[in-house]
């Protein structure tokens, strides 16, 4: 009797050691910046895992604002914290706005995904691009940094979030951010690459 009680604690112990869930590690773009939060692409992914993948918690760590260093200063702590089966990693737009070095962003995005895969998480990378105004060449650097990353590392991505969403008008006024209304088409754009990365047990 004891002998099985002591080896069914054994068993559960792990699995209620481990928080799992999904990790979102983004920018505005995934923090709703300009919307009410429950109106945001994460809130939408949050929903649809309610019912397709039951317990599956979505920890939204998005800062408005962050670079791809904040989040890799960031990162170690959100994974000790919440444990999680995917992490979404949703940044580098910022990094082209202040025109930081594109090897700098591509440098920061394969030690996020490291510190991931070393955490158990299976990563996620959504790209971003940047107005054609900071110029062909660095334009040209910045999308290439997040492709060069993806097809080193192979993990699920996504090359440009926003797709479609300048085409639809949906931006806010400033130009940059995504409107409520873009905000499904953010989920559909990402979903592809989420997907594959979920725990086994959801039922997708």
């Amino acid at each position: 009797m004891w002998e099985r009680l002591i080896v069914l604690v054994l068993l559960v112990t792990p699995f209620c050691a481990r928080a799992e869930g999904v990790l979102v590690l983004g920018d505005s773009i995934s923090a709703a910046y300009g919307i009410e939060e429950t109106q945001g692409w994460v809130h939408l992914l949050r929903q649809r895992l309610e019912t397709q993948c039951s317990g599956l918690p979505v920890n939204n760590a998005s800062v408005s604002g962050d670079t791809s260093d904040g989040g890799l200063v960031r990162l170690p702590d959100l994974l000790e914290r919440h444990q999680p089966d995917t992490v979404v990693i949703e940044l580098g737009g910022n990094d082209g706005l202040r025109g930081l070095p594109p090897q700098r962003l591509g440098a920061n995005l394969t030690r996020m995904i490291e510190l991931s895969e070393a955490a158990g998480a299976e990563p996620v990378l959504l790209g971003m691009r940047i107005p054609p105004n900071y110029g062909q060449a660095y334009t040209r650097l910045f999308e290439q940094a997040f492709k060069k990353v993806a097809g080193e590392t192979g993990v699920p991505f996504v090359p440009f979030l926003l797709d479609g969403v300048v085409e639809a008008g949906q931006l806010q006024g400033d130009g940059i951010h995504p409107t409520a209304e873009a905000q499904p088409g953010l989920l559909k754009n990402a979903w592809p690459a989420i997907k594959p990365a979920l725990p086994d047990h959801c039922d997708l």
